[in-house]
């Protein structure tokens, strides 16, 4: 029976893509998230007897980096996703996978969560489309450990997450649309699981008690287009600031940001990316000299990437 289905998909092809996003959102620690249209490109070819063989090849980020064994993140939420409908992955089963990568590594934009997520809408194309969006986030988070990025690279737009007694839950809205994103996209790379070792095992009872009124306001503000809430809901209380111990920049370019008229500015996920937004063509201009000032007090090398949030999450561009 394994042999079967797998028979019936050898040498088929597929290609989806999958964007960035950026998490957190300031106060909405594994809880929000928005995502953004930076995207990553990947086609997938089934080789059925191939003696498990994987070829990877990749252009753009990650190019020479991306492991091309079964630590893979796409090869991960591919055969993952294959596994919960099929029951099983077929011994010798491989797979030719070319990518075409706009997302940067280890900065705090969702690249791990947008490889896992096209690997599983690759794996459900394949199987004719019988994965529903809660069970493909539920596949993503066993492999992420957490919901957020995976959420906004999965449905698009801005997220809310939370775990629910059945599994996790998702809401999501488009962003407003003349919301802008002005990212500073630092040389430096932060791993997630650096910096999460960064934070305190607790922390006060009035920092958490702002944080939640930040996110409830701003969420609430967002949700009937009130992009000045950003402004609250960009102002973190609980991670941040130790954060910052390992990225001392950090402080400098999210004040600079918001002194050159961004309507909120913030850590974007882990690091290193900062995230400033703006409903504002002209603050455009005048929060990337802001980011790039700040940089350049400080001898930290990077580059100003401006983009729009999407309100599409990932997609198949090609059927198999």
């Amino acid at each position: 029976m394994v042999a079967h289905w797998l028979a019936e998909l050898d040498g088929r092809r597929v290609v989806v893509e999958a964007p960035a996003s950026s998490a957190n959102l300031g106060a909405g620690y594994d809880c929000l998230g928005m995502a953004l249209n930076i995207v990553n490109r990947i086609e997938l070819e089934v080789r059925g007897w191939s003696r498990g063989e994987i070829e990877l090849s990749v252009e753009g980020e990650g190019q020479g980096e991306l492991n091309d064994d079964r630590d893979n993140r796409f090869v991960r939420g591919l055969e993952a996703a294959l596994v919960e409908v099929r029951g099983e992955l077929p011994e010798g089963v491989g797979w030719r996978i070319e990518m075409q990568n706009a997302i940067p590594l280890t900065r705090g934009l969702g690249s791990s969560a947008a490889a896992t997520v096209a690997g599983i809408v690759a794996a459900d194309a394949l199987l004719g489309g019988v994965l529903d969006d809660m069970a493909k986030l539920r596949i993503a988070t066993e492999i992420e450990g957490h919901p957020d990025n995976a959420a906004a690279a999965l449905l698009g737009g801005f997220v809310v997450v939370a775990p629910g007694p059945d599994g996790v839950r998702a809401l999501r809205f488009d962003v407003p649309r003349d919301v802008r994103a002005v990212l500073f996209v630092p040389d430096l790379r932060l791993s997630t699981r650096d910096m999460r070792t960064a934070l305190p095992e607790s922390v006060p009872f009035d920092d958490a008690v702002a944080n939640l009124g930040a996110v409830a306001l701003g969420v609430a503000g967002l949700a009937t287009g009130r992009t000045d809430l950003f402004t609250s809901l960009t102002v973190d209380r609980i991670h941040e600031q130790y954060r910052a111990a390992a990225y001392p920049q950090l402080p400098r370019l999210i004040e600079g940001a918001r002194k050159a008229g961004a309507l909120g500015a913030c850590l974007s996920g882990a690091g290193s990316a900062v995230l400033a937004l703006t409903d504002s063509m002209a603050d455009i201009t005048r929060i990337e000299a802001a980011f790039m000032a700040v940089a350049a007090d400080t001898d930290l090398t990077g580059r100003v990437v401006v983009v729009e949030p999407r309100s599409k999450g990932a997609k198949v561009l090609s059927k198999p």
